[in-house]
């Protein structure tokens, strides 16, 4: 398939996208459609008007005939400002809501394709879906409002502007309209080209927001092995990259010239070299002539100057735009999706095992995780250490099967998680990562959010356990309500916020990662005895080497061999464990 092809095959998808986050719009677009036709009525009239002012009024001796005319034309001006100013409440109606809308398709389409990455890590780029989210959709909104201004403008003016010179003098106006047609053809047979070299600008862009979140979520990997020159050099590349397509497409857009040279200049140059001999063999009057002029400088040039500003600029750009959000928001394929899902297995127990498991951010990178082997029976206090930049937080992720290894495999209960039914396992494992996630709504809602048919007694019991006593009554209650983000909270009460709503879920596998940062010693022990005494696996992301003291069993993790073993037989075995724990305790 040809670029072009492709670009074809986008103009369904794309269009379908923009009808359907349209179509509740379609009253405020028929009043657009309604005032622009009365903003072009002067466009219609004025050559008219202008011509009978002159042969009937002004050369004929009679100037209050003249200006009756021309009064009339000042008349139509003043009804055409009446349809511009009712025009711009009904284009604010049909575009500003479309934001909001996109957006919320962007997300949706973002999240499934977050889903199918645990299936296929290269089925997407979260870099691209932030680019799509912050950029693309206000892009599409801003694009479509001057899209309409200038489309409507194009159509009012050039369209009234050749069809009042044909009524007024049709020789010029077929001279005119044959000047057009090959412009445009020119505009069309060229417009392929650039629809190419801005797709790619879109593109190397979308890909500057890949590299830079590659790079920023995996900070302490590229600290940990020195590699910050190469994340340097990627990232300048991809904007190296996208000042060349840039550049390219600035290079494209000079076909602007020879259309408006067709379409504009020509038929001008060519009314008047030939008014003379058109006045002289009576086939024009000298009104008509002055008419004609006035309709290919007053309305078929500026609507030929938007023509190729508002085609090769902004539909170019609003088309490519919308094929790229059109993509995202597709529904993946069905096949990709059920694999994405799982394939409807259940789990009966909950033992742990990772089997030669190796992970790395990208094919380029060095492995974060390699050949790690490891088991742990359901029921398990386990505490994951070592220094940063080890993989501490990436086995979190391939543990509770957020990214898939690309060698080995994890099971649960002896199934590949990727096998497991996806709603089994999210209720099997929970996550619980440093970011705290606090919404709008109430403090009941936060804290029984995985949990919903949680009594008050339920919560009293978790709040307690877990030490959110305190918090809770400075609130004002349960249904006290909380601002988005827990503005009202701090670092450490979001953190607890969040450890309750793991007490209530319940689920048979916790994983604390790092969860517990902003507490303080005492308050993170209680944390972490409260959900170990619940019952279930407990694996903790250790922040303190305190919480390696308290499991059952600790996993050193150092880049190279990782050590498995009680407290007692890492301090003794291990002289990298031994430092840390002198770390903490000097």
């Amino acid at each position: 398939m040809t670029a072009v092809d492709r670009a074809g095959a986008r103009r369904a998808p794309a269009a379908r996208l923009l009808h359907r986050h349209l179509r509740a719009r379609w009253p405020a677009m028929r009043r657009l459609a309604l005032w622009s036709a009365v903003e072009s009525l002067p466009s219609f009239a004025s050559g008219l008007l202008l011509a009978r002012a002159i042969d009937d009024g002004f050369l004929a001796r009679r100037p209050l005939t003249g200006l009756g005319w021309l009064a009339a034309l000042a008349a139509l001006q003043a009804l055409g400002a009446l349809g511009t100013r009712r025009i711009y409440p009904w284009l604010a109606a049909t575009v500003e809501p479309l934001r909001d809308s996109l957006v919320g398709a962007v997300v949706a389409g973002a999240l499934r394709r977050t889903i199918d990455r645990t299936a296929d890590p290269a089925s997407g780029a979260a870099g691209a879906g932030i680019s799509q989210v912050t950029e693309q959709a206000e892009a599409v909104r801003a694009l479509l409002g001057t899209a309409l201004r200038n489309v409507r403008q194009l159509l009012s003016a050039g369209l009234a502007a050749l069809l009042g010179l044909t009524l007024l003098a049709p020789l010029p106006a077929l001279a005119a309209a044959l000047s057009v047609a090959l412009a445009l053809a020119v505009f069309g047979a060229l417009l392929g080209v650039q629809v190419r070299r801005y797709r790619a600008v879109v593109r190397h862009a979308e890909r500057i927001g890949e590299t830079a979140t590659e790079i920023v979520q995996g900070v302490r990997d590229v600290v940990a092995c020195a590699a910050e020159p190469r994340a340097a050099q990627a990232a300048g590349e991809a904007i190296d990259a996208q000042a060349a397509a840039l550049r390219s497409f600035a290079r494209s857009r000079l076909v602007r010239l020879p259309v408006l040279a067709l379409g504009v200049h020509l038929p001008l140059l060519a009314l008047l070299a030939l008014s003379p001999r058109l006045v002289e063999d009576h086939r024009l009057t000298t009104g008509q002539v002055a008419g004609g002029v006035s309709y290919l400088v007053t309305g078929l040039q500026p609507a030929m100057v938007l023509l190729v500003d508002a085609g090769g600029t902004l539909l170019l750009s609003l088309a490519v735009v919308l094929g790229r959000l059109a993509e995202v928001c597709a529904e993946p394929a069905r096949a990709h999706r059920t694999a994405a899902l799982g394939k409807g297995t259940t789990a009966t127990s909950y033992d742990i095992e990772a089997e030669h498991v190796t992970f790395a951010y990208s094919a380029e990178a060095a492995p974060v995780l390699d050949d790690l082997s490891l088991h742990i029976p359901e029921g398990t206090h386990l505490a994951v250490v070592g220094p940063s930049g080890t993989g501490k937080s990436t086995l979190a992720d391939v543990l509770s099967g957020l990214v898939r290894p690309q060698r080995g495999r994890v099971t649960l209960g002896k199934v590949p998680l990727q096998d497991l039914d996806e709603a089994q396992l999210r209720a099997a494992v929970a996550l619980v990562p440093q970011e705290s996630y606090i919404f709008a709504g109430t403090l009941r809602e936060n804290l029984a959010y995985l949990r919903p048919d949680a009594s008050s007694a339920d919560l009293d019991e978790a709040v307690d356990a877990i030490g959110l006593a305190a918090t809770v009554d400075r609130l004002g209650g349960y249904d006290a309500a909380v601002p988005p983000g827990g503005g009202t909270l701090s670092q450490g009460e979001r953190q607890l916020v969040t450890l309750v709503r793991a007490y209530l879920a319940a689920a048979p596998v916790t994983i604390l990662d790092e969860a517990t940062c902003h507490l303080h010693p005492a308050a993170e022990a209680r944390a972490e005895g409260a959900l170990a005494a619940r019952g279930g696996t407990l694996i903790v992301i250790a922040h303190r080497i305190s919480s390696a003291q308290r499991a059952q069993r600790v996993l050193l993790l150092d880049g190279s061999s990782p050590v498995l073993g009680t407290h007692a037989t890492l301090l003794a075995l291990s002289p990298l464990y031994a430092e840390l724990v002198g770390h903490w305790q000097t």
